[in-house]
């Protein structure tokens, strides 16, 4: 045998096993749930021209991989369980086709995003708007804590068609009838992982109670405990799972360094990069709110310009420390993952994880904050 045809087979049998190792890597990731497509652009999607001009004003013209999927499904009612990655437009995938779904001519209430919090609130109901660009007649607004109530229902009163809300204030509305449920036929629990590890879990069944049984709900989740897996058996009706397979978390342009340190040295070591960096915003990741406060007493006594933000200040509170943060009147800003969730603040020069992240997502969060 020639030296030529032993290679042509040796070659053979490696194109082969490539072949058969990439049958088998496709089928391990359709058992796990996970859908490997191409991505679309939006004028390939049906949509309304009004939404395909909004996106592009907004500078997107192909959807990323979650909202190929979830776009087109949600669209043909089918209730979705969604997990992706953050930074992945999962906004964009339940808004495209809760809007597409709304009757321009109804002023009442058609749709229900839930969230965990209040940044996360505005966020959202901001990206609504910037898709309702061209649909003057559907309105959204956001609803949360910490604003006066009587504001939010003169907004309801004028006729408001989706509502993006966190659980306690949406609930206080139902009770007190200015919110009602019987015109709902779209549900989004955006987060609901997060809402869950809040203790909103009987806020969300009061809620979803009060809805019609004939409606679709729409769940976006990163982690899967057993708690959301209970949750989308009571609510959803045969529910398709979305899970896009996670590639790079994180963005090459920012840095980024670690430090093995003892516990003992933690503050020392954040106090001397902070000097030697003088960054003019950081913003500092605790895993608690008792550590946060700690830390940030810590902080003020050894001269630094730092401010806690947690979720046990009243938003009151909140606000008047994001506005002092902005402004540049405090330099570091101490927070906890939940606190941070839809804070957006330019020119943040260094992120600190004083406490390492239970979850890689968190992670993600909080380093996003660039």
């Amino acid at each position: 045998m020639s030296r030529y045809t032993e290679n042509g087979k040796y070659l053979a049998c490696n194109f082969i096993y490539i072949l058969l190792y990439y049958a088998l890597a496709l089928i391990r990731a359709k058992e796990r749930g996970f859908k490997l497509m191409t991505t679309l652009k939006f004028d390939e999607m049906n949509l309304s021209e009004e939404i395909v001009k909004a996106v592009a004003d907004m500078g997107f013209e192909e959807a990323t991989p979650i909202q190929s999927m979830a776009i087109t499904k949600i669209m043909e009612g089918i209730d979705i369980i969604g997990q992706s990655q953050t930074g992945t437009g999962k906004t964009a995938a339940f808004g495209i086709p809760c809007i597409e779904q709304i009757d321009e001519d109804n002023r009442r209430l058609q749709a229900i995003i839930l969230c965990p919090t209040r940044e996360l609130a505005i966020q959202i109901c901001e990206e609504f708007r910037q898709l309702l660009k061209y649909k003057s007649n559907i309105r959204a607004i956001p609803i949360y804590g910490g604003q006066p109530i009587d504001r939010q229902i003169i907004a309801l009163k004028k006729g408001v068609q989706i509502v993006v809300g966190t659980p306690g204030r949406v609930m206080d509305h139902i009770q007190r009838k200015t919110l009602r449920m019987e015109t709902v036929k779209f549900v989004v629990l955006d987060e609901a992982d997060e809402m869950l590890d809040m203790g909103f879990r009987e806020d969300i069944e009061f809620i979803l109670e009060k809805m019609p049984e004939e409606r679709q709900t729409v769940l976006f989740s990163a982690t899967m405990p057993q708690a959301i897996v209970k949750l989308t058996r009571l609510y959803q009706k045969n529910p398709e799972h979305i899970a896009i397979a996670r590639k790079e978390l994180t963005v090459p342009g920012i840095e980024q360094f670690y430090f093995e340190l003892k516990e003992k040295t933690k503050l020392e070591a954040l106090s001397r990069i902070i000097d030697m960096q003088c960054p003019k915003l950081s913003i500092v990741f605790c895993n608690t709110k008792k550590r946060v406060d700690e830390l940030v007493e810590q902080l003020q006594s050894r001269g630094y310009f730092a401010e806690a933000i947690h979720g046990d200040l009243k938003q009151q509170q909140r606000d008047n420390v994001m506005k002092k943060f902005r402004a540049g009147t405090i330099e570091i800003l101490v927070a906890t993952d939940v606190a941070a969730r839809g804070i957006d603040v330019d020119d943040i020069d260094i992120v600190f994880n004083f406490d390492l992240p239970q979850d890689e997502e968190y992670y993600v969060h909080r380093i996003g904050r660039t």
